[in-house]
């Protein structure tokens, strides 16, 4: 019976931990993130955001794939900051899109963002940001190094978030 009452206390406890920090996503410290401000929040402005985010990080992705060091892939990508401007510029050439754009690669502030439940703090975080015209619009953002890009945050996307802990609790339990 002792047995019994400290596996359910265990058990409780792992479940009760896992509510606590199911909600917890961590980034990498080591990390590199693609920030795409909009211009605005209109349909097409948002739609140019999607279309430069979406071919940056196809880009970015053939170039940093094979990366294991941070250091190296700020590196590639500052070598290719001219190919990502070309790549950006054809995206607004083809859509007849009269705005200009800024590229920076560093350490560039996210706002605080709640989503699904997840909170990503607020603060300075090395990245690659690309604002659009004003940037007044809603932003786009992935982890790039280590690839994460799985995790986009984009007003339009769902993602789910799990606890392993909880998930087997509630299976047996």
């Amino acid at each position: 019976m002792k047995t019994f009452i400290t596996l359910i206390s265990i058990l409780i406890s792992f479940y009760l931990i896992g509510i606590i920090f199911e909600d917890k996503v961590k980034i990498p410290e080591e990390s590199i993130r693609l920030r795409v401000v909009a211009n605005s929040n209109s349909d097409y402005d948002q739609q140019i955001k999607k279309e430069v985010a979406l071919s940056i990080q196809d880009e970015i992705s053939n170039i940093i794939t094979n990366e294991d060091n941070v250091k190296t892939a700020k590196n590639k990508l500052k070598e290719n900051i001219d190919l990502f401007d070309n790549k950006i510029n054809n995206i607004f050439l083809s859509n007849n899109y009269n705005k200009n754009y800024k590229i920076n690669l560093g350490l560039n502030y996210f706002p605080k963002k709640e989503y699904k439940g997840v909170t990503y703090e607020e603060g300075y975080y090395e990245s690659l940001l690309v604002t659009i015209g004003e940037g007044e619009g809603n932003n786009w953002w992935c982890v790039l190094f280590p690839p994460l890009c799985v995790l986009e945050v984009s007003e339009n996307d769902d993602v789910e978030y799990a606890s392993l802990v909880k998930e087997v609790i509630d299976k047996y339990l």
